[in-house]
Order: structure tokens, then sequence, then C-alpha cells
């Protein structure tokens, strides 16, 4: 059950994150899915221990993972962004 709403949660976060950085017509649901969770266990691995607090791919879904978790995305896709056009944009 933890699997199916990390996927759901990290479709969501992922497809938050591509509305922010306006990448959302260039990906797909699957990879919105990929950068949410990807994005989630990189802010969860790094921010988490900073600030306190569970991360997402822990379980603990609350506003701050969630937050964290979209930061984290947003950071990814602007890496992505960065390597792949030369601009963040």
């Amino acid at each position: 059950m933890g699997l199916i709403i990390l996927l759901i949660v990290g479709g969501i976060v992922g497809w938050l994150a591509s509305l922010i950085m306006r990448t959302d017509g260039q990906q797909g649901i699957f990879l919105n899915v990929v950068v949410g969770i990807v994005g989630a266990a990189l802010a969860g691995f790094i921010v988490t221990p900073l600030i306190g607090g569970a991360p997402i791919t822990s379980g603990a879904i609350s506003i701050q993972s969630i937050l964290v978790s979209l930061l984290g995305a947003v950071i990814l896709l602007a890496l992505i962004n960065l390597f792949r056009r030369g601009a963040v944009r």
C-alpha cells in the first residue's frame, strides 16, 4: 500500500513541479511520476535531516514532507533543464 501511495503522491508532486518549471507539455505522466519520486528521494535524504521531520519515501505524508518533495522535484527539473538546454528556464 505504501508503494501505491508513493506513486500517487510522486505523480502529483512531479506534475506540480512540471507546472512550476513550465515543462508540463514536454513530459508525460510517467516522467512526472519519476521526477516526483526521484526529487522526493533526493530532498528526503538532503533537506529533511536539516529541517527535521520524515521524508515522504518513509511513508509519512505531511504538508512538510510534500513541500520538501516539491522543492526537490523543482530542483531536479531545473538541473535537467540546465544540462539539456544550457539554461534553467
